[in-house]
């Protein structure tokens, strides 16, 4: 209570016709947490992650019908390559749209974003030619500029308490995306052949059988976009004072742990070069090993789970791997609104990520001698280790986004998550092609000396997921300078 008798005796300026100011003086205001603006971030950042691995179980079909693989063996060639046309488009723009979010409003840039998942993720269904589904997913992918503002405005609208409840947020409905995509284009594609009581072949859908998993995000992306012209603008319009910097600072410092606040935080006090600011490049550089190993995950898991037994695989169904990811996504929600919070306010962000590696590497080297276990055991180990694995990955990763956006000033926040996003979007868009070649590979060495066939494939899994450990420590993962004066 003490804390809290303290905070307003420091004085803020309020300047008219700010939509950042307006929204700020709302927020000191009301002490309690923004659900609506929660809701918002939420939303927002589910749509995001909903189109970019839903085409995965039905790509590999998906090329085979545009008929522009001579051989069976060369779908998985030309796969890779509209699997990594996103995060490609993704890579090339995600620095220019966070700038512009620090320049014109996170909220235009968002709005901007959610209307060209609705278009081209449309187009993207309705491909009736291998260069049409590439140049749709680039063109989603280059204008869709989203995670990064919206990672930044997670920070703004709320307290700094309840930061990591708001990063949480993004990287919890970037994970169930993440699964509940794969499960949508699962279920949903070729419905004339899955649910021929309810589409005919000569049916629209029968004619264009990967429309309809894209139909359905188009239409949730629809909805949020009319839901965000409601949504507050948060961005300053006005130059801020070093008077006011100075205030906000100790405002911050009363409502965080000052031994967290050393950890999270980089210099606020003087903006610089975000080239420059080791601590923020530093957690982007762990940010992307991270990002790189959870692609190439999702890219392998749904490979090895419908692959053969006798390549090593678990001869599942799309049905039965589509089930493992919604209880994993359920999972994620639960975990990241009820213990996280938690666990972070506890361990920190830092040492939460460590631990989460640490425990990810046992359970990625069990994966592969999963196949020896019968039903129901493999059913129940199955679940219980996607459950575990996904939930450690999203603390790693909100660990990560908590440093970035403590790291640089609301002013670089935009230009921060963009740059973040641009080293993230390069990495994903290796991976899924890099896991799909390993993979193959991995299977034709069944009899190999060194981690035959599957096996190969979860080591280099589990070493990507060491580097990223190793760069967690210092004195790679930089700690701010007025950290080592205190």
């Amino acid at each position: 209570m003490g804390e809290e008798g303290t905070w307003p005796l420091l004085k803020k300026e309020y300047h008219p016709g700010c939509p950042g100011c307006a929204y700020d003086r709302r927020k000191d205001l009301l002490r309690g947490m923004p659900y609506k603006e929660f809701l918002y971030v939420w939303m927002v950042s589910l749509t995001a992650a909903l189109p970019i691995s839903s085409l995965f179980p039905f790509l590999y079909f998906m090329i085979r019908d545009l008929n522009v693989a001579k051989r069976t063996e060369d779908i998985g060639f030309y796969a890779g390559f509209v699997g990594a046309s996103f995060m490609f488009g993704r890579c090339l723009t995600s620095t220019a749209w966070g700038i512009a979010a620090d320049r014109i409003g996170r909220k235009p840039v968002v709005m901007f974003g959610i209307f060209s998942v609705v278009v081209f993720n449309t187009l993207f269904g309705l491909s009736v030619s291998y260069w049409m589904a590439i140049a749709t997913r680039f063109l989603l992918g280059a204008l869709n500029g989203l995670l990064g503002p919206i990672k930044a405005y997670a920070i703004e609208v709320c307290r700094p308490e309840h930061e990591a409840l708001a990063l949480s947020l993004v990287s919890t409905a970037w994970g169930i995306g993440l699964i509940i995509g794969p499960a949508l284009g699962g279920y949903l594609a070729l419905p004339a052949e899955n649910f021929p009581n309810i589409f005919s072949p000569e049916s629209f859908f029968g004619r264009f059988p990967y429309f309809l998993p894209c139909l359905c995000t188009s239409v949730f992306a629809s909805a949020v976009l009319i839901s965000c012209i409601w949504m507050p603008e948060t961005l300053h319009k006005h130059k801020v004072s070093e008077n006011e910097n100075q205030n906000i600072e100790a405002l911050e410092a009363h409502l965080i742990d000052p031994k967290e606040k050393v950890e999270e935080s980089g210099s606020l006090d003087t903006k610089k070069s975000l080239f420059k600011n080791w601590p923020l490049m530093s957690s982007i550089i762990v940010y992307c090993i991270f990002s790189f190993h959870d692609m190439a995950y999702t890219e392998v898991f749904s490979l090895w789970a419908e692959s053969d037994k006798k390549y090593g695989g678990l001869s599942l169904s799309s049905e039965d791997v589509g089930q493992v990811l919604a209880v994993t996504g359920a999972s994620l929600l639960v975990y990241q609104l009820f213990l996280y919070p938690r666990i972070n306010k506890i361990l920190g962000p830092i040492n939460s990520s460590r631990i989460a590696a640490i425990l990810c590497i046992p359970i990625l080297f069990a994966y592969p001698y999963m196949t020896y276990l019968p039903e129901p055991g493999l059913s129940i180990i199955l679940n219980i280790a996607s459950v575990i694995k996904n939930n450690l990955s999203v603390t790693i990763i909100t660990g990560t986004f908590i440093l970035q956006n403590n790291a640089v000033p609301q002013d670089q926040r935009g230009a921060a998550n963009g740059l973040s996003m641009t080293g993230m979007s390069f990495f994903k868009a290796v991976a899924p092609a890099g896991a799909g070649i390993v993979f193959s590979w991995a299977q034709k060495r069944q009899h190999g000396f060194f981690f035959p066939g599957d096996q190969m494939v979860f080591f280099l899994l589990n070493v990507i997921e060491l580097l990223g450990l190793i760069l967690t420590f210092k004195p790679f993962l930089a700690v701010p300078e007025q950290c080592n004066r205190n």
